[in-house]
């Protein structure tokens, strides 16, 4: 009975594979949280990009769609009171689907890159 080893002896005996195996699965761990976190970095600032771009384009139409519907109506009043109403229109379409248009796609888009695995692009 005195040459079975321990839990302890065999520890003492392997300590530098171990170290290893654990360095090496912390670097592991690392790099695939800077992978996961980088892909849905460079989504969020995508993302943010369109949020930009839709601003710019919905102000740039609104004041087309203004000067256009000014000169139907022949008055700036009554053409960008129109636009305006259009807008808060379209604004409260879009609270009402804010769920089904922006919520949820962007919740599957973070679970997709949070479940991929060593998917080569």
């Amino acid at each position: 009975m005195e040459n079975t080893p321990d839990i302890w002896q065999f520890l003492e005996a392997n300590k530098q594979t171990l170290q290893e195996y654990v360095e090496l699965k912390i670097e592991l761990f690392n790099l695939k949280f800077i992978r996961k976190s980088s892909s849905i970095g460079g989504i969020l600032i995508w993302l943010m990009i369109l949020a930009f771009l839709g601003l710019l384009i919905l102000f740039f139409g609104g004041i087309t769609i203004g000067i256009w519907l000014s000169t139907i109506l022949n008055s700036y009043i009554q053409g960008f009171a129109a636009t305006t109403g259009i807008l808060v229109a379209i604004t409260l379409l879009l609270i009402l689907a804010r769920k089904q248009l922006f919520i949820n796609p962007i919740i599957r888009i973070m679970v997709r890159e949070q479940t991929r695995e060593n998917e080569e692009e």
